[in-house]
């Protein structure tokens, strides 16, 4: 596979083609218009749907409809898009309709700004719409990284007949990189869609594709079989790497994204300066990997957790659930665009070492 220079937004587009998309529907917002622009070329050329909608509702709806015919769709928006999208999401989610949505986020609250950010974590990982429902969520910290996933969002939804959700900072979209891509395009066997997709009823029952259930008995059972999916995505979905864990750490560090790609250089420069220091980097953050990180932060080397985040700790309150408060946990972040940088992170480490020495002098 001969290696390719692109911007990560026509990474994704091209690798949501290599992984079989047949339509995309959209509406431009910055940082990831180059997506829609990249597909509207590309998508006739391969045979698919390129549609964009008046608005990000008018899209997420478009997306509910041509899911509900077992094809293989997505869309894309950033942060304050996806947010008009969270009604329709939940409806995909209530239906069983599988679809891929991507997020190329950018700061907030309300319009905020088009520089990167991580802010939308809780909007992604708890569920931004209504009712008790899950989306997969999925977050790369590499132009080549955002192609691979972007390909397993479609399998996933597939397989599991939910919206699947891949979320990168601006940096993730804006960025260029050398990236490969598959010469063919494999996975495994999947769920037939003849069981359920809407594509006609000359010779068969007529089906019926809804989220609504006015029997509060009908709708109990409906949110027991998806927590049933929920459950399973837990037990096989889980996706993490660490870098640089060893017995000599005295901090384990928590970063997703392209913040742990910044995390990264701060530890190397650390580690030429003789402090060590570990990364542990989720990839799935939902479903988010509580005990992979619970096992690495007791290490009895390790005395403290600092998670960095391009947010105010929204990413925090899950690693403190996973520690289960057996080691501290610590937190640096910015926001409104700003990137935290690896001096940063440098000092923020050894502001925690200097506060775990001077507790200890004083017992």
């Amino acid at each position: 596979m001969a290696k390719v220079l692109m911007k990560g937004n026509e990474a994704i587009a091209e690798a949501a083609l290599r992984a079989g998309a047949e339509g995309y529907f959209c509406y431009p917002i910055t940082p990831q218009t180059e997506v829609a622009e990249y597909l509207s070329k590309r998508m006739p050329e391969v045979g698919g749907m390129f549609l964009q909608g008046e608005s990000e509702l008018a899209v997420a709806n478009m997306l509910f409809g041509a899911a509900s015919t077992g094809k293989r769709v997505f869309t894309t928006s950033s942060s304050p898009g996806i947010s008009l999208m969270q009604e329709a999401i939940s409806y995909m989610a209530g239906a069983e309709l599988p679809a891929v949505i991507i997020n190329i986020m950018r700061g907030g609250p309300g319009l905020g700004g088009i520089l990167p950010a991580q802010a939308d974590y809780f909007q992604a990982v708890k569920g931004g719409g209504h009712g008790d429902y899950r989306t997969l969520v999925l977050a790369p910290s590499t132009v080549q990284e955002a192609v691979d996933l972007t390909m397993l969002c479609f399998h996933l939804a597939q397989k599991y007949r939910n919206p699947v959700m891949m979320i990168g900072d601006g940096m993730i979209g804006q960025m260029m990189e050398a990236v490969e891509f598959p010469e063919s395009y494999e996975e495994p066997p999947l769920p037939s869609t003849d069981e359920w997709a809407a594509t006609g009823a000359l010779d068969r029952k007529a089906r019926i594709i809804k989220s609504l259930f006015l029997d509060p008995v009908g709708l109990e059972n409906n949110v027991l079989i998806l927590e049933k999916k929920y459950q399973q995505m837990i037990r096989e979905e889980v996706r993490c790497e660490s870098y640089k864990i060893s017995a000599e750490n005295k901090i384990l560090i928590v970063a997703y994204g392209t913040m742990a790609r910044i995390c990264q250089t701060a530890i190397d420069e650390l580690e030429a300066d003789g402090v060590s220091v570990g990364l542990f980097r989720p990839i799935s953050l939902y479903p988010f990997p509580e005990k992979e990180i619970l096992r690495e932060a007791t290490r009895k080397n390790i005395k403290s957790v600092l998670t960095i985040e391009m947010s105010m700790a929204q990413m925090m309150e899950d690693v403190e659930r996973a520690i289960q408060g057996r080691r501290p946990v610590h937190f640096f972040g910015r926001s409104g665009g700003i990137v935290p940088t690896p001096e940063e992170v440098k000092e923020q480490v050894l502001k925690v070492l200097s506060i775990k020495r001077r507790t200890a002098k004083k017992k």
